[in-house]
């Protein structure tokens, strides 16, 4: 078998919020558990049959210690999903009022849109426009 990642595990301050972010993403994407974990907080996963984003509710503070500022401090910058359709779901994103983050520069052989989810977190939306991974990796376009 060959490795591939199968989840990511975010800590978000609205559970709710990021579920309708990654619906709207893609709505066939399923709640494959939805429960508590032993710290008494809210989990839940978000997926398919073989891949999931694990979302844990945040610690009810009134705010973050060291919240972090996107490609500044450490941690996640964004999280980038293929989709059979660019266009769709960004026309989707947009529909539903997320606001965009910066812009990608034109690519031959891959499309590329970046969003923020309700809680400030970035997502990469690509779709690759060849099969040929010597085409769609090419970083000199």
């Amino acid at each position: 078998m060959q490795t591939y990642l199968e989840h990511a595990n975010i800590t978000v301050p609205d559970v709710d919020a990021a579920i309708a972010f990654l619906r709207t993403l893609d709505p066939t994407l399923g709640v494959r558990n939805d429960g508590t974990g032993e710290n008494g907080r809210r989990w839940v996963h978000v997926g398919n049959d073989r891949a999931y984003i694990a979302l844990q509710a945040a610690h009810p503070a009134p705010a973050p210690k060291d919240p972090h500022e996107t490609y500044v401090n450490h941690g996640i910058n964004h999280l980038g999903w293929v989709v059979a359709d660019h266009d769709a779901v960004v026309k989707r994103l947009d529909e539903a009022g997320y606001r965009r983050g910066m812009e990608a520069e034109p690519h031959p052989h891959r499309k590329r849109a970046y969003y923020y989810d309700s809680a400030g977190l970035e997502w990469e939306i690509l779709e690759y426009l060849s099969s040929d991974p010597a085409e769609f990796n090419d970083y000199k376009q």
